[in-house]
């Protein structure tokens, strides 16, 4: 409902206080949350070692994934708990329940030392983590709208939209900092687990913070008329008045912002570090660079909404990321690993192979053998991060991996005693090795052909996009729903839509990569989920920056 209003007045001095002090704690906790992410690699090392090389990185993001698939639950029980009992002891819970599971994280034993125990615990604090992250945000969104004055909630939740990325911004720079005093070496041994104990310090900082904060006024005055909500499920869940509103803020909305949120900044770190071969600290450096440069946007394009709507700003990000990610990320191959770029263009790779005999090459438990000429030619190929066309060869007969003009002819290592199965493999790895060195396939980015300023102008693009999706998000949801029953319907399709299109995202992209062998088709995965957002919300989800956000309490 669309009310006349006072004229937008400035926040008062305490308002500003308890809104800083909610977007610092809020901080901290992505901070814990996506550290995980940025040493996925060394995770996979650490706590998969059972597994073959390909299928411990896969089931290392899936553990990161996990974090994202339980937030939606986190959001229901943390959003009904916050509903009825407050906003600001939900806060504390969650903070909590954070900094405790990630500074475990750090002094868990790795496989070597337990065994399958080590990963079982790890995936179970990834769990614990992403319970509490699915009633972080619903509770700081809704938080801030209720401090705001109408006409620039847009403005003042967009402070909240910041503190994923300069969580993300905070992990990156403690990884950087301790990588470089202590050596790659040392990092990768045990220093990789510094960065997670350190949560220890920021968890007392950030529960001193959430004890001095005040309830919201909305939520106070509430309480004291007796309107709560004494079921905010079933008001939020069970009747389709409000449900509809929920599936549209899902599908028209946070599905295509959390596909273009990831994107921008996950996947395009794991692209470089593990597609082009950059080293980790380069990439770390060079994606810090560019969240420095367009974190400020989040600010600009909330602000920008409460002037010109929520809804278009959203979807030209989403309609902008659909029709420009196939380009943009085969300009950062070029930037990034230019030999690469190269030997792509000049020396197409092909596995002609019997189609029957080709699996799907994901190994969770580390128990299947892929013992074919094509699974071995594949298996080959996707260590080395080389991209191939797949070519039907006539039933029966062994693969051949065809680089530019040289042919090599696979071959199955089923029933092969042990000796003659190793030997064979040595050789065939070699025989790829020089075809591929001959081609001009790089083993690892070169240093001295890196162009950093242009990775830094892509990444930063690819940052704007996710600042045009996210900025206005937390005003828009919070404006779609009723005070009484807010954080719990807002927290579910944020966190199903961040939670399960974005968490899933980078696991989704590297497994459809494995799958088809073109390293650039694992953005299919944010190019339609972005598109058909575009389209929903185009059609279902009208603007609400002038609703009265207390009009149907």
């Amino acid at each position: 409902m669309a009310t006349a209003h006072p004229a937008p007045r400035p926040m008062t001095p305490e308002e500003k206080k308890v809104i800083f002090a909610s977007s610092l704690g809020t901080v901290f906790e992505w901070y814990d949350f996506y550290l995980y992410g940025a040493l996925a690699s060394i995770i996979a090392k650490q706590f998969f070692s059972g597994l073959d090389a390909g299928s411990a990185f896969i089931f290392a993001l899936l553990a990161f994934a996990a974090g994202f698939i339980v937030r939606p639950f986190g959001a229901i029980f943390f959003g009904r708990l916050g509903d009825m009992i407050g906003r600001k002891y939900t806060f504390l819970i969650t903070i909590l329940i954070m900094g405790l599971s990630t500074f475990l994280v750090g002094i868990l034993p790795s496989y070597a030392t337990v065994g399958v125990a080590a990963p079982v615990i790890l995936i179970a604090l990834r769990l614990l983590q992403g319970l509490a992250l699915g009633g972080e945000y619903g509770g700081a969104a809704t938080y801030v709208a209720e401090h705001s004055p109408h006409g620039k909630r847009g403005a003042y939740t967009s402070w909240i939209q910041t503190t994923a990325t300069l969580g993300l911004f905070l992990s990156l720079a403690v990884i950087l900092g301790v990588r470089t005093t202590l050596g790659e070496e040392a990092f990768a041994s045990w220093g990789w687990r510094l960065p997670f104990l350190l949560s220890i310090v920021l968890l007392g900082i950030s529960v001193w913070i959430r004890l001095s904060m005040s309830e919201s006024p909305a939520f106070q005055k509430m309480k004291a008329e007796g309107k709560t909500s004494k079921a905010p499920l079933t008001e939020s869940f069970a009747r389709w008045k409000n449900l509809k509103i929920v599936i549209l803020a899902l599908l028209g909305l946070t599905a295509g912002q959390a596909a273009v949120w990831y994107s921008g900044q996950f996947y395009a770190l794991l692209f470089l570090t593990e597609t082009l071969k950059v080293d980790g600290a380069t990439a770390n450096i060079l994606v810090a660079v560019a969240l420095m440069i367009g974190t400020p946007f989040f600010v600009v394009f909330g602000t920008l909404s409460d002037r010109i709507g929520r809804k278009p700003i959203i979807l030209t990000g989403c309609l902008l990321a659909a029709l420009t990610y196939f380009p943009v990320f085969g300009a950062l191959t070029k930037a990034a690993n230019p030999a690469l770029a190269e030997a792509q263009a000049k020396n197409q790779v092909l596995v002609m192979a019997d189609a029957s005999e080709c699996s799907f090459q994901f190994n969770p438990t580390g128990q299947v053998k892929f013992t074919s000429s094509c699974d071995i030619a594949k298996q080959v190929l996707a260590r080395a991060s080389v991209s191939y066309e797949n070519v039907p060869a006539a039933a029966g007969t062994p693969a051949t991996i065809k680089i530019g003009e040289t042919a090599i002819t696979s071959y199955s290592s089923k029933g092969l005693p042990a000796d003659e199965a190793k030997k064979k493999d040595a050789e065939f790895k070699q025989a790829v090795g020089d075809a591929l060195k001959a081609a001009g396939y790089p083993a690892k980015a070169d240093p001295e052909r890196i162009d950093k300023v242009m990775i830094i102008a892509i990444i930063t693009y690819l940052v704007l996009l996710v600042t045009m999706v996210y900025g206005p998000i937390a005003a828009i949801l919070v404006e779609m729903f009723p005070t009484r029953i807010r954080y719990t319907s807002m927290s579910l399709p944020y966190h199903i839509g961040n939670g399960w299109f974005g968490g899933l995202l980078p696991t989704s992209a590297f497994a459809i990569v494995a799958q088809t062998g073109n390293m650039y088709n694992g953005l299919w995965f944010p190019v339609v989920i972005a598109g058909a957002t575009v389209v929903i919300g185009g059609l279902f989800i009208k603007d609400t920056k002038d609703v009265d956000i207390y009009a149907n309490d």
